[in-house]
Order: C-alpha cells, then structure tokens, then sequence
C-alpha cells in the first residue's frame, strides 16, 4: 500500500479513538487513483471495513423524526427489536420544524451492517433521520440543530410511496374550479384518480376511452396552440411535436394515451410516464425525475374553458412537456434536477422548485434572435401563451439567485416571466445554482438497477471511477477510430 494511502488510514484510525462515531473522510484523487492502477481496492476495502467495525460496533447515535400518527414510535422501536440492536438511550422532544411531530434521539450499540439495515428500515417509517456523526445532544455544543436529511426514494418502485401524495385537486375541487358544480365531470375526475392511486410501478398504464366532450375539448386546444408554435415554440419542441404526431397518435380528434406516450419516450432518452391524481409536493415531483419519471395527469380541463386550466391536465403534460422530455439534452438535464433534490433541506428544494417553474414551466429563450417559448406551462395554455408573448407581459433576465425568490402562481398568470439569451445557457445556468445546494453526500442514479447510489465512502467514489475509465476508455478508442478513418 501506497504511505500516502497508510497514513490516511492511520489518522483515521487514531482519530475513531477519540469520536463516538466517526466517517471515514474522502480520498483524494491520486489516492483513488493508485487504488485503481495498483489493484490494492480489496486491501484497501478490507480496512476500511475495519475501521468502520471498531467504531460502530462500539455504539452509535442518530435522530429520527416521527410522523403525525398514531403508534409511530412503538412501530420504529419494534424495528430495533426486531434486529436486535441493543438500544442504550432513547430521549424525545417536540420538532423544532413542525409541531405535529416528534423527535427522537437514540444511542444504540450494533455492528456496521446493522447499523447500516436499521437505517434503511427507518427511512421509509418516519419523516427524516440524521445519523453518522451524530454528537451526544439533539443539539451541539454551539446550540446548532442537527443536520436532517428528508426521506428520499432509493429505487423506481420507492415512488409507489410518495406519487400518492396529492396536494391539490385530484377528486377534491375548489369552489372557483370551472367543474365544481358539474356532477359528471367530477365523477369523471374520481375514475382518472382510482386509476393513479392503484398504479403500481411496473404495471402498464390503463388505457382510456375519452369521452366526445373530452375529445372535443382537447382538440380545441390542440388547434389554437398549433397555431402559436410555428411562430413562437422554441426549436426542440417543434422538432419533436412531429415525431410524437408520428408515433404516438397526436392529433386533433385523438387524445393520446400515456402508455403509448411513455413507451416513445422510454426508447428516446429514458424517460416513462407515472400517473398521477393531481398536484405533488415540490419533493415528490422533483424525485421522480430523478429516476427519469415524469408524473402525468390522465385527466382534461373542463369543457367550459379550454383556453386556461387552474391545474395541470393531459393537455398540459402532452402538448406542454412531451417535446422537451424527448429530447436527449433537456431529459439528462431534468434528471440532474432531479437528483440534485434528493436527500436536500425544505428551503432548498423550494429554491430548486421555484427555479423550475420559471424555466421549465414557464420560461423563455432566444434563438436566432428571436424570443422563443419553451417553459410547459406557456405551451398548453392558450391564454398565457397569448398573453407571454405580448407586449403586456413583463419579461426579465433570469437570475436564479433572484428568481429563487420569486412567487409562483398556480391560478393566474405570472406577474412576470424569465429569460436567458439561449435555451444552453438557461439548463447551464440551473446546473451552477443547483450545485450550490449543501448535503452530506453526493448521489449518482444506476441506469442498471434503476436506483440512486448515495455517495459517501472511498469505495463507492473507486467504483464510480473505475466505471467512468471504462467509458473514457470506449470514447478513447472511438476517437482513434475516428481518426483513422479520416
């Protein structure tokens, strides 16, 4: 073993002497990359996993958060119990966040990969759970609250647990809905949601009959907003509105069915649809697309009004989302989204939400000197559509620093709409605001098992790297080949 590589274990070793439990801290890159060229990966695992033993095997401390129900703490102590791991101390308060719910601080005495299973196990039982480098206290010596991480979704089938919780609408419609009062349309509205609250990931996504008004209400808005696109949709989506016209039977007298919209897109850049009843929280939307899952109403605006709908529809999501998702650059940039939301605070995943809705619901671009439309939100409906492109609107550089602050308006139109001097620089733009989001780890989606990967060893960093030389390797030999041919 390389002295650099044995002394950074040494420290590591001496200073577990000294924490109750302590983390192994990151490699640097020429440490990792001797660990590659020199084949020493198994030694180097081996002791870590030594290290990691002799200190938490010892005892180990972490804070969970206990949802608003009834039998939550005799349910995630029943877990302990189950695997038995020897709990040494256990103290609870009020949360400091929400006072529905309760915080609980354990200290613990287990071996690593109990440890390791008690926490996966807690994670999909309560609201949030800090754990690792966990002082003594719900507080530290300076009175700081401990850092928390949400709840995340680990694997596709996860977002059966969260792609249920529907904030807004759904089968319960405000007094000002267009189809408050309209007997049919509401009843019509419960099939779409029964539809989405049974789905179950890896399930085909039923198939509908639409009914003459439904079809005739599509096909209004499917007629006026082609009128607008020729002129102002920005380029990615008039290049992929044929395609999907093409492949998944977009036309004025036909409503497209979500499966058939989700199987284009799974061949195109790796996106499939979810149905969903209605509107998710930030976090829960943000989740999917992690997973390159777009959550998609099933369900149409009322016939009364095509021109604007309070929520979003099958006529926002197809006509208003599907361009962009199929087109490779914009799909990799929505799940960078995704993934950067994961595991991130409330304040900051509203950052990233806000930022969102600005751009990819209701943000501008230009190209070839033109103002062009490519926010989702513009391109379903009729009357923003109108009104976005006016001489009324009020438009401004997008700033995400500034933009973050904004209010979203989910009734009415914006008071004012954002733009960058090119559709690159509004993805660039996002990427550098979202890589100033803290957390104590880094996550990487596996496109095999269709799960996230929480970064946070030297031997998960190794692998990562050990799999991208494999890439720059193929890209290399590309290259050559290239060249020679030339």
């Amino acid at each position: 073993m390389f002295p650099s590589m044995e002394k950074h274990l040494t420290n590591t070793i001496a200073q577990s002497k000294k924490k109750r439990c302590t983390s192994i801290s990151a490699f640097s890159e020429g440490e990792l990359a001797n660990i590659e060229v020199n084949n020493e990966l198994l030694d180097l695992e081996h002791r870590l996993r030594k290290v990691s033993e002799e200190t938490l095997s010892q005892s180990a401390s972490f804070v969970f958060t206990l949802k608003n129900q009834i039998g939550g703490l005799a349910a995630a102590l029943k877990l302990f119990q189950d695997n038995r791991i020897n709990v040494v101390h256990i103290e609870s308060r009020k949360s400091r966040y929400r006072n529905s719910e309760y915080e609980i601080y354990v200290d613990i005495e287990a071996d690593n990969s109990r440890l390791t299973d008690i926490v996966s196990l807690l994670e999909s039982q309560v609201s949030s759970i800090a754990f690792g480098n966990v002082p003594c206290s719900p507080l530290d010596k300076n009175g700081k609250e401990i850092t928390k991480v949400p709840w995340f979704p680990r694997k596709i089938s996860d977002l059966d647990q969260s792609s249920n919780r529907v904030l807004m609408y759904g089968t319960e419609l405000d007094a000002d809905h267009p189809g408050f009062k309209d007997k049919v349309y509401r009843q019509r509205r419960k099939s779409f949601t029964d539809i989405a609250m049974n789905f179950k990931h890896g399930q085909c996504i039923p198939y509908v009959e639409y009914t003459e008004t439904e079809i005739q209400t599509w096909g209004t808005v499917f007629r006026e907003l082609n009128k607008l696109y020729p002129k102002y949709a920005c380029r990615e989506h008039l290049v992929n509105l044929p395609l999907l016209q093409q492949h998944c039977g977009y036309r004025e007298d036909n409503i497209p069915q979500l499966q058939d919209v989700s199987n284009f897109l799974k061949e195109r850049t790796g996106f499939q649809l979810r149905p969903v009843a209605g509107y998710l929280s930030p976090r829960d939307f943000l989740a999917g697309l992690a997973f390159r899952v777009f959550h998609c109403t099933q369900y149409i605006r009322h016939q009364s009004d095509p021109f604007y709908t309070p929520e979003p529809d099958c006529c926002h999501e197809l006509l208003g989302h599907m361009g962009l998702l199929a087109d490779p650059n914009f799909a990799q940039f929505s799940q960078e989204i995704g993934l950067v939301s994961l595991g991130a605070t409330d304040e900051d995943v509203q950052k990233l939400a806000t930022c969102y809705f600005f751009t990819v619901e209701f943000g501008l671009c230009k190209q070839e000197g033109d103002m062009k439309v490519y926010g989702a939100g513009l391109l379903s409906s009729i009357s923003e559509f109108k009104h976005a492109v006016s001489e009324k609107a009020e438009i401004k550089h997008f700033d995400p620093n500034v933009t973050c602050n904004e209010k979203c308006l989910i009734t009415t139109f914006q008071k004012a709409y954002f733009f960058t001097d090119s559709f690159e620089q509004a993805k660039e733009k996002m990427r550098s605001f979202a890589s100033t989001i803290k957390r104590p780890f880094a996550v990487r989606y596996n496109p095999y098992t269709q799960s996230v990967d929480v970064l946070d060893s030297a031997r998960q960093i190794a692998t990562v790297v050990s799999e991208l030389k494999g890439d720059l390797c193929i890209i290399s030999d590309a290259v050559k080949k290239i060249r020679c041919n030339g």
